[in-house]
C-alpha cells in the first residue's frame, strides 16, 4: 500500500507533466490533439489529488523527503511554465504535498481497498495514454505531424509510463519483488533515462551555452557507459555493486547539474528552449532514482 501510494506521488505527477509537455507541442493544426493531452492532464491531477489524500500520514518520509515528489523550485516552475504557455496548472497540488506528512498509519481494510481502486484506475488511465503517445509518435516517424518534441522524447516517456504500469501491476497481484533482479532492471531503465535527459537538455540548449552543452554531453556519454555496464550486470558478466556504485556517484552530480539547470531557468540565467517545469521534472527523476540506488546498494 505505501509502495502503491510512493509510486502514484512520483509517477502520477510525471504522467500529468509529460501530457503538458505534449499539450504544448503540437501546432495550431493538430488543436485536437493538444486538446486530448489537455484532457489526461486534468485526469492525472484527480488521480494526483486522491493520491495526496490517501498519502498524508501514511506514505513513507523517505519518500516525501527524496525531492522526488516536490522540489523547493516545483512551485516557482509550474507557476512560470503557466505563464509562459497560457496553460492553468493546478499549483494547489504542489502546495498539498509540501504540507504531507508520512510513516503514520500502515493500514486498514477501507484504505487498503481504496488504494486498490486507485491502482486500478491509474492502470487504465496510464495504459490509455500510452496508446496517445504512440499514435503521436508514429504521426511523427510518418511525416503526417510536426511536434516541438523529439520523436526519442515520446519514446522516451512511453517507457516511463510502461515502467509506471508494469510496477503497479505487480503490485495488484501482491507479487513478491526481488530486490536484486529489480535492481538490474531499475539501474538499466534509469541509466539510459538519465543519458536520455542530458541529450535532450543538449538540444534544448541556446548554441552560445557552451560550457552546458559540454557538461551535458559528458552526462550522456556516462550515462551511456553506465546503462551497458548495468546490461552486462544483468547477464552477470559484470558486478552489481560496482555498477550501482557507479550509477549512484554519477547520479550525485547529475542531481546537482540539474538542480542548478533548473535554478537557472527559473532565474532566466540559462539561454534556452526549455520550459522550466522540464528542469524541475528532471530533476525529480534523477532524485527518485537516487533513492533507489540508495536502498539497492544497502541490500547488495
Amino acid at each position: 500500500m505505501k509502495q502503491s501510494l510512493a509510486l502514484h506521488l512520483f509517477f502520477g505527477r510525471i504522467m500529468k507533466e509529460h501530457s503538458f509537455f505534449l499539450e504544448i507541442g503540437f501546432t495550431p493544426k493538430d488543436r485536437n490533439y493538444a486538446n486530448q493531452a489537455d484532457s489526461f492532464r486534468k485526469s492525472f491531477d484527480a488521480l494526483l489529488a486522491d493520491a495526496i489524500a490517501l498519502s498524508d500520514g501514511v506514505v513513507c518520509q523517505s519518500v516525501l523527503q527524496s525531492g522526488e515528489v516536490v522540489t523547493p523550485y516545483t512551485l516557482q516552475a509550474e507557476r512560470l511554465s503557466s505563464y509562459y504557455t497560457g496553460v492553468c496548472i493546478q499549483t494547489e497540488l504542489t502546495q498539498s504535498e509540501l504540507c504531507l506528512s508520512g510513516d503514520g498509519m500502515t493500514s486498514s481494510p477501507m484504505l487498503e481497498q481504496r488504494v486498490y481502486c486507485l491502482n486500478d484506475r491509474a492502470i487504465k488511465l496510464t495504459n490509455s495514454l500510452i496508446q496517445f503517445k504512440g499514435n503521436i509518435l508514429s504521426n511523427v516517424l510518418a511525416c503526417r505531424m510536426f511536434t516541438v518534441n523529439y520523436p526519442l522524447l515520446i519514446d522516451h516517456i512511453m517507457r516511463e509510463a510502461k515502467l509506471y504500469v508494469s510496477m503497479l501491476e505487480k503490485l495488484q497481484r501482491r507479487q513478491d519483488v526481488n530486490l536484486e533482479n529489480e535492481a538490474f532492471e531499475q539501474e538499466s531503465f534509469w541509466n539510459r533515462i538519465m543519458a536520455e535527459h542530458s541529450k535532450f537538455i543538449r538540444g534544448l540548449l541556446d548554441p552560445t551555452e557552451n560550457d552546458l552543452f559540454i557538461a551535458a554531453d559528458n552526462f550522456g556519454n556516462e550515462f551511456d557507459r553506465l546503462t551497458k555496464e548495468a546490461l552486462q550486470a544483468m547477464d552477470r558478466t559484470a558486478p552489481l555493486k560496482k555498477v550501482t556504485a557507479d550509477s549512484l556517484e554519477a547520479t550525485v552530480k547529475i542531481r546537482d547539474f540539474n538542480t542548478a539547470g533548473t535554478q537557472g531557468l527559473i532565474g532566466c540565467k540559462i539561454k534556452s528552449i526549455i520550459i522550466p517545469l522540464l528542469g524541475d521534472h528532471v530533476l525529480r527523476e534523477s532524485n527518485h532514482y537516487l533513492r533507489l540506488l540508495n536502498m539497492f546498494g544497502k541490500a547488495l
